[in-house]
């Protein structure tokens, strides 16, 4: 028989399991938008993908064997990246992530991240432009080098995996790889201010195709 002096049976959840199923409830509802106005349910939906976003990036700089292998060949070039060089933030435009050569640092558009793969995709593809920028010193206003590193950060990232090309709609199964690495490249190169049109891009990925390539390093060989 209890004493006098212990405490009454618990009648309810504890306080931390209310907490996290606090938690789960506003992320529930930040998701689907039940019981919130629409005001609440973007601003909880930006601080849960703020959240996620910055949960993963240091999962994958510290646990990625991609990412931290290209951390660690960043850091032997002279270019140490931290977290803070890798930003969080929401974007206006469509694409997952950005490098910026001026700041020295990586946007991940949080809003646009599907899945921790993708993110790693994206941040992989975005350390390639980082490491092409600290080691050969890149001029992204020469279409030829912009073009080269397009297909290097493309074929070396994941990017053209095919179970990703897949959901985009392209399958192919000759030469699926180098297809979407020469597309994808063309792409982004005809969004830079410094080409005039799609024959321009074209005409810039095809001059350095062969030698971008088959040019794999960090990585001795296709990622």
């Amino acid at each position: 028989m209890a004493s006098d002096n212990s405490p009454p049976p618990s009648s309810g959840p504890s306080s931390s399991n209310q907490g996290t199923f606090e938690r789960w409830r506003r992320r529930f509802s930040a998701i689907t938008g039940v019981g919130m106005s629409e005001q609440e349910r973007r601003a909880d939906l930006q601080v849960y993908q703020h959240e996620t976003c910055e949960k993963w990036k240091r999962e994958l700089m510290s646990n990625s064997p991609g990412v931290t292998f290209m951390l660690e060949n960043l850091k032997r070039n002279g270019c140490d990246v931290k977290p803070e060089n890798i930003i969080c933030a929401p974007c206006i435009s469509v694409r997952s992530g950005g490098f910026s050569p001026d700041a020295g640092a990586i946007t991940l558009c949080e809003e646009r991240i599907m899945h921790k793969q993708h993110m790693e995709d994206t941040v992989m593809h975005e350390l390639v432009h980082m490491y092409d920028h600290c080691k050969f010193k890149v001029d992204w206003n020469n279409l030829r080098h912009h073009a080269c590193s397009e297909i290097r950060a493309n074929s070396l990232s994941g990017d053209c995996k095919f179970t990703r090309e897949l959901r985009r709609g392209f399958v192919s199964f000759s030469k699926q790889h180098q297809a979407c690495v020469r597309r994808r490249a063309v792409l982004s190169v005809r969004a830079n201010p410094a080409c005039p049109d799609d024959a321009t891009a074209e005409r810039a990925v095809n001059e350095v195709w062969e030698s971008c390539f088959n040019d794999t390093r960090p990585f001795d060989e296709i990622f």
